[in-house]
């Protein structure tokens, strides 16, 4: 004889309950905050670069030994392609090639012949504006599961995803929610910061910690307590006409962050790479992001705190102007 027991919740409670469902489900479904982009079909058939050939998407893959895989070890740039010129392109394969020679990966092309591949790829897909690409480089294949590179039997694997992403410019209007993490960056002498390798599981954790605070990002501190980066973009605040941004010891050395501090020294605006602390932080006139992807985003509500009553501030929305201004002229229309 089986017994089925049934518990009747309040009705309220069950409402409560679907709400949750409901918003778990959204916000598991739909690209948030700092990569918020506009859906396009288009991306269902894309063709990826896999080690020397262009498929279709679904056939897309590569082996289960491969040291990416296995180990996170591995490279990758985010490259934007603007009315059909890849944006800041020197600056990214810099950093790539930076981090290879870090990690003592052979990349196996040199920057001629992967700037190449990189245009087949947009070639094959008839690519022109609006596309944002990964470019990823691992140590290759690997004879067995086992971290040591002399396990490793063939060169470097590379990967290219080119995907249709326009960001959502309501994101740039509106801005973002942050919240400050537990979880430290760290040094360069146990994994450096300021590599863009595959192993992102420092920032993973504190994007997770920020999603289940309700934030869009993390604000991440130093080793010494002072204001780092966010998990997948840099930080500036503005405090009385200047300019705040670490001074990048911890951090990733971001390409827009980068034009960011050009432009303020551009346009006379005061620029400071320097210490500072959350309460800073909190007590700051505005604040604002930076990535490749999204550009320039203002901060408007960090750890609870209204930054700039809550709204885009003016000084950050010149700034925005300063840089559209700047790839516009770089990167015009063809």
């Amino acid at each position: 004889m089986r017994l089925q027991v049934r518990i009747l919740l309040p009705q309220h409670k069950i409402r409560k309950l679907l709400l949750q469902r409901l918003f778990y489900f959204v916000n598991c479904h739909m690209a948030k905050g700092t990569h918020s982009y506009l859906e396009d079909n288009r991306n269902k058939s894309i063709k990826i670069y896999v080690n020397g050939k262009i498929v279709p998407r679904e056939y897309a893959s590569i082996s289960v030994f491969d040291s990416g895989f296995l180990l996170g070890d591995g490279i990758w740039e985010g490259i934007r392609l603007l009315n059909e010129k890849l944006v800041s392109l020197d600056a990214h394969l810099d950093r790539l090639f930076f981090g290879a020679k870090q990690l003592d990966i052979n990349i196996g092309f040199s920057r001629k012949e992967l700037i190449k591949i990189i245009y087949e790829t947009l070639n094959a897909n008839n690519m022109k504006n609006d596309v944002h690409i990964r470019l990823i480089v691992s140590r290759g294949l690997k004879k067995t599961p086992y971290q040591h590179p002399n396990a490793n039997i063939k060169g470097s694997t590379i990967v290219i995803i080119p995907e249709y992403k326009k960001a959502d410019k309501k994101v740039n209007e509106k801005g973002i929610n942050l919240v400050t993490v537990n979880i430290r960056r760290g040094t360069s002498d146990t994994q450096d910061p300021r590599l863009n390798t595959l192993s992102k599981l420092n920032c993973i954790l504190a994007c997770i910690e920020a999603d289940k605070a309700g934030a869009d990002e993390g604000i991440m501190l130093d080793i010494n307590g002072n204001v780092s980066t966010c998990n997948s973009t840099n930080f500036f605040i503005i405090k009385k006409g200047e300019v705040w941004t670490s001074k990048g010891m911890y951090c990733l050395p971001g390409i827009t962050r980068k034009m960011v501090i050009n432009i303020c020294k551009e346009k006379n605006i005061p620029i400071y790479e320097r210490d500072f602390s959350i309460e800073d932080v909190h007590a700051s006139d505005e604040a604002f992001v930076t990535g490749t992807f999204a550009g320039i985003i203002p901060a408007i509500n960090i750890d609870g705190y209204k930054i700039s009553n809550g709204i885009r501030g003016e000084l950050t929305y010149k700034l925005q102007e300063y840089y559209s201004e700047k790839l516009i002229n770089l990167y015009p229309k063809i």
